[in-house]
């Protein structure tokens, strides 16, 4: 059983798919170390915390049944210190995390720990509503900030965006029956500070100081400007009744997203209004005054979470600058015009092999063996040689024909 295992479970939107990229690519060189973490594909733990919390997630529950059961196993045999981590384990109810903790050792011997990577609401509340719309939803900012305002919570953003973001309810399902000691907050930096300061602060809670990784990482989840995340809003309005969610993903998520409009750095930022501030600072002070009398490990400053301060100039998506959206949908068009033409060579030389294939069918048909063969065939088929064309076709592993 593992002597040790720590559960990284949230926040979104705080370096997760960085770090758990390097822990999915440096899997061989944490074992010498006497580090686990079990992934043979990169959306593993992803697929185990479905199958945990039983969410449906456009199909994909389907395929993560079983995965936390297995995850778990390989946790339980692992020697050393083992890593689960998923951001989405953040709204596990209490039941769900009783089980998560149970099935990893917690009580039969293993030290279990809980990890909870913070940052502050001031950024956290537009990249929450960014990645809606990067999973097709078309609601308006002001939409969003009202239903995370409501007191009720009781809609669908608003139960899942608390859920995922209200550190102490976190704490209180994840935390209630650990010691503090052994449950870590990592903050994360405010803009502009080093770049490998959050790496350091995980690097810290994890234990991984001092080993030998390959931090470098092509995967990421960028952050869009206001004209980009209007336009792919306005896209989804149009495009989500005609293109299946099997499309979508590859190409207006990870393509047009991810891969062209997250690369244009002028536009202006996603921001937080103004005058939802006063409510967000009020809120934000609560947390830390709780978070810091319970008295856990803080990797960073708790002060960090208070966020910065009103941005001069918000730049609205509801209502953007339609030349920028304009500029945004010329790059858009380009990157389809692009993978379309891609496609098109694509399907040519498909084309072209499945003529020369088809050339070569008709050449060997014309050969004399080939049809000294086919008589052959022919003759056997009309009397008492079918028994041997079924006795070869069986040795070949090839269908036999039932009659």
């Amino acid at each position: 059983m593992s002597k040790r295992v720590l559960l990284h479970v949230g926040t979104p939107k705080t370096g997760t798919s960085y770090f758990q990229d390097v822990l999915f690519r440096n899997q061989e060189a944490l074992e010498p170390q006497g580090v686990s973490y079990h992934a043979p594909r990169f959306d593993y733990h992803f697929l185990a915390a479905l199958d945990l919390m039983r969410l449906p997630w456009g199909g994909l529950e389907a395929e993560a049944i079983g995965a936390w059961d297995e995850l778990a196993a390989r946790v339980r045999a692992a020697s050393g210190t083992a890593i689960v981590s998923h951001e989405i384990l953040a709204t596990a109810s209490r039941s769900q995390v009783a089980r998560a903790l149970e099935s990893v050792g917690h009580g039969a011997g293993a030290e279990v720990h809980v990890v909870l990577s913070v940052r502050d609401l001031v950024r956290q509340i537009p990249a929450e509503w960014q990645e809606n719309v990067k999973h097709r939803s078309t609601l308006s900012y002001a939409t969003f900030l009202e239903r995370i305002q409501d007191p009720t919570r009781d809609s669908r953003i608003g139960s899942w965006f608390w859920g995922v973001q209200e550190i102490p309810d976190i704490l209180n399902r994840w935390a209630h029956d650990l010691p503090p000691e052994h449950v870590h907050l990592v903050t994360v930096p405010p803009p502009g500070g080093p770049p490998e300061l959050l790496w350091q602060r995980f690097s810290r809670a994890f234990g991984l100081d001092g080993l030998e990784l390959d931090l470098g990482t092509d995967r990421a989840n960028p952050s869009l400007g206001v004209p980009e995340t209007a336009l792919l809003r306005r896209i989804n309005r149009d495009a989500n009744a005609l293109v299946e969610p099997e499309h979508y993903r590859p190409l207006v998520r990870e393509l047009l997203a991810h891969q062209t409009l997250s690369r244009r750095t002028g536009s202006p930022r996603l921001a937080l209004p103004p005058d939802v501030h006063p409510w967000v600072q009020e809120l934000s002070a609560s947390w830390v005054r709780e978070v810091r009398e319970r008295g856990y490990d803080v990797v960073g400053d708790l002060d960090e979470l208070l966020g910065a301060p009103p941005a001069a100039g918000f730049a609205d998506p509801d209502a953007p600058r339609e030349r920028q959206v304009a500029a945004a949908g010329v790059d858009a068009i380009t990157a389809l015009l692009l993978e379309a033409t891609r496609l098109r060579q694509e399907e040519a030389r498909l084309r072209d092999e499945l003529a020369a294939a088809h050339a070569e069918v008709e050449r060997a048909h014309l050969r004399p063996v080939y049809r000294l063969r086919k008589k052959v065939v022919h003759r056997l088929e009309r009397g008492s040689g079918r028994f041997l064309i079924r006795l070869y076709r069986r040795l070949r592993g090839l269908p036999v024909d039932a009659g």
